[in-house]
């Protein structure tokens, strides 16, 4: 904290490591020549020409010392600063919990004056609009900086709404709110002021500043401190982890801060499941192999008509040929016929693609629950995967996927005719796939590998019945 404002300037998470395998403590808040992020706070008061003065902005503030260390015996630890001028005491009072990412401030206003005074209190957020590179993960790059590094509030009016940080250099946002907050997000990780309920009327704001940097804050309303009192306004900051179920808690729609995307509907159910899961058995990797083994339970009996049409398909390419020879002129009517034979047949062709649109929303939403969630940031599974988070440092993962790939694809060419050109597929798509989830996160790359596990299961215990039994005329 520095004394010059009580501005706090810089903060390191003791539960999160800066990088995988780092012995640095990761650094949230920090201010240098190249990079600001830093929390204001403090007192405004309102003169008789209407102008608001920034009390403490630029003053010295005192404390009765420069180191303070929770003890071990206590959960509570409290850091006053003061500053007094001719007719004002002012102590700012930090007060940090064991265990916990809350930090309450306690403005005291002391008006020593014979004249009434009307005191505001402010909290604002000052971050460079640029980060530099090596203050970021390995695997952020331009596009997740400008994905990740946004502002978003809640208001009476807007329970929760993201600007991004090129829409702010292109206006300023000033808004009226009785309650809510504002918060600067990154991935994992943000700083969210809580609006004071004391106040009814609070001015949120975000603006450029001439320095390339975004400011973005509140200010209260002003109450009136009568002649020798005092008077105690609370403010409070979220500077941390964005964990879902203790962010909620602190104020409503705090969690949306957590980017589930337009899969949010899924992603958040999804992440409860997991998260139990987890707790019951102490590992996120074994809690994706079980959540995509109850998902294909669940959806087995789609799986199981899809396989089914697969095989009446092929029982009626015979029948298609023939009708195609018979109409290869007469377009309408060989479209025509081709429907009353699957009528005939009770066939829908549809079939045969409603498990991949089932399966593609919530492999979207595992997606998002892997690379947004800080409890799987750094998970390890076995072996040599440390960050599930995180690709595949020896892409042994997507070779083992594009494999399954391949087993699937051969198993479906064995039970239905295909052309030479057709076949040819069969070794492009896993090829295609396994170059395309290289960069992907492996847990998602390990539900892809125990769904395709599956899959093959099914197929065969599927085709083997179908074989056995006629199974098409079902």
């Amino acid at each position: 904290i520095n004394p010059y404002g009580g501005t706090i300037e810089k903060v390191q998470l003791l539960d999160y490591l800066e990088k995988l395998n780092s012995k640095k403590f990761f650094t949230l808040l920090r201010k240098n020549k190249n990079f600001v992020y830093q929390i204001r706070s403090g007192i405004i008061q309102k003169k008789h020409n209407k102008k608001y003065q920034f009390f403490n902005k630029n003053n010295k503030f005192f404390s009765e010392s420069s180191n303070f260390k929770l003890e071990k015996n206590k959960n509570i630890l409290k850091i006053p600063l003061f500053f007094i001028n001719k007719n004002i005491l002012y102590i700012k009072i930090f007060s940090f919990k064991r265990g916990d990412y809350l930090i309450k401030i306690n403005h005291q206003v002391f008006n020593k004056s014979l004249k009434p005074i009307k005191i505001g209190i402010f909290g604002q957020i000052d971050k460079s609009i640029n980060t530099p590179k090596k203050y970021l993960d390995k695997k952020y790059n331009s596009i997740s900086i400008k994905k990740f590094d946004n502002i978003a509030i809640s208001t009476d009016f807007n329970k929760f709404k993201k600007y991004k940080f090129s829409k702010i250099l292109k206006k300023k946002i000033n808004l009226y709110t009785s309650k809510g907050w504002i918060a600067v997000l990154q991935q994992y990780f943000t700083s969210a002021w809580i609006i004071p309920n004391f106040s009814k009327r609070n001015n949120i704001y975000i603006k450029k500043n001439v320095d390339n940097t975004i400011s973005a804050g509140f200010k209260s309303s002003y109450y009136s401190i009568l002649p020798k009192k005092k008077h105690n306004f609370l403010s409070t900051i979220w500077i941390g982890p964005k964990i879902q179920n203790k962010m909620s808690k602190i104020a409503p729609f705090l969690d949306l801060t957590i980017d589930y995307g337009f899969l949010g509907f899924l992603s958040k159910p999804l992440f409860n499941l997991l998260n139990l899961l987890f707790y019951l058995i102490g590992n996120w990797g074994f809690s994706i192999i079980i959540i995509t083994l109850i998902i294909r339970i669940i959806t087995y009996p789609l799986s199981k008509q899809q396989f089914i049409a697969i095989n009446k398909m092929n029982f009626l390419q015979p029948q298609i040929k023939l009708i195609k020879d018979k109409f290869s002129n007469d377009k309408e009517r060989l479209n025509k016929e081709i429907i009353l034979l699957y009528k005939k047949e009770n066939l829908n062709p549809l079939m045969g693609f409603i498990p991949f649109i089932i399966q593609m929303p919530i492999f979207l939403a595992l997606y998002y629950t892997l690379t947004n969630s800080i409890e799987l940031r750094h998970a390890p599974f076995i072996f040599w995967i440390k960050d599930l988070s995180s690709e595949d440092p020896y892409y042994i993962l997507p070779i083992i996927m594009s494999i399954t790939m391949l087993v699937i694809q051969k198993i479906s060419q064995n039970n239905v005719n295909n052309n030479s050109s057709q076949e040819q597929f069969t070794y492009i798509i896993p090829i295609i796939f396994s170059l395309f989830f290289l960069w992907l996160p492996s847990g998602l790359i390990l539900y892809y590998i125990i769904n395709n596990l599956i899959t093959i299961l099914q197929q065969k215990w599927i085709f083997y019945k179908i074989n056995n039994k006629n199974y098409y005329i079902q």
